[in-house]
């Protein structure tokens, strides 16, 4: 089985960060690619982010469907461009904050997801009802870091992490803390520890999915939504 994963980010510390992780947890029989596009913002933190990056993206996109890979895992909790690489793939896409937000659903009454900056909280409500699962939806608490400040200074992220956790399942009724960001990789076990609920990383929520999916030959529906684009002259 061969699984491609995407940071849609140009940061490659983030993206051998991602790597790391997800070696220590992949299946011995899966081959495991990670990369980011060479071109396109260092950090994914807005809409206008979101957007810049997922023109890049799709390039990878093609890349693995040419290749031959089994699936694709989209590594941005914003999952940018999730829908067009549904569009043009031929292998399953998985977005790692559509996988995980519908994980969190099953395996607790309500969950929190732990955000980088405040300005995002309105996007994680809205994911919420995107995705059919806001009567789940408890909070989301802000750690004021950047991306890059959470892939930096992993100590400093853990410890805002756990405070902010610790309030939302004592303050908000969170049974499950959703780590918002592909950058906090790795971070769960730990935390899950301190803490005493469940702690989720999208990332590697989302690859075993994607090796799940891969297993049972399952590919997105093509019959609507999906389907692929109508064919025209690009100018």
């Amino acid at each position: 089985m061969k699984i491609f994963v995407i940071n849609p980010n140009t940061t490659e510390s983030v993206t051998d960060h991602i790597r790391r992780e997800l070696e220590i947890i992949k299946r011995p029989d899966t081959e495991l690619t990670v990369e980011n596009p060479k071109h396109g913002p260092v950090s994914i933190e807005s809409a206008y982010d979101e957007t810049l990056a997922s023109y890049h993206m799709l390039d990878l996109v093609r890349k693995a469907n040419d290749e031959g890979y089994d699936a694709i895992v989209l590594a941005c909790f914003s999952d940018p461009g999730l829908d067009a690489a549904k569009e043009i793939s031929d292998i399953p896409v998985v977005g790692i904050e559509e996988a995980t937000l519908h994980m969190a659903a099953i395996l607790g009454h309500k969950f929190s997801i732990m955000t980088g900056m405040r300005r995002r909280i309105p996007t994680r409500e809205w994911h919420t009802l995107l995705r059919g699962v806001s009567q789940f939806y408890a909070s989301s608490p802000a750690l004021e870091m950047s991306v890059l400040e959470m892939d930096a200074n992993p100590d400093k992220a853990k410890a805002r992490i756990l405070e902010l956790a610790g309030k939302a399942v004592k303050e908000d009724g969170a049974e499950v803390i959703i780590l918002g960001c592909a950058g906090l990789a790795g971070y769960s076990k730990d935390i899950e520890k301190a803490l005493g609920a469940v702690v989720l990383d999208p990332t590697s929520v989302a690859f075993k999915i994607a090796e799940a999916i891969a297993d049972l030959g399952l590919k997105h529906s093509k019959a609507g939504r999906f389907s692929y684009p109508p064919k025209k002259e690009i100018k």
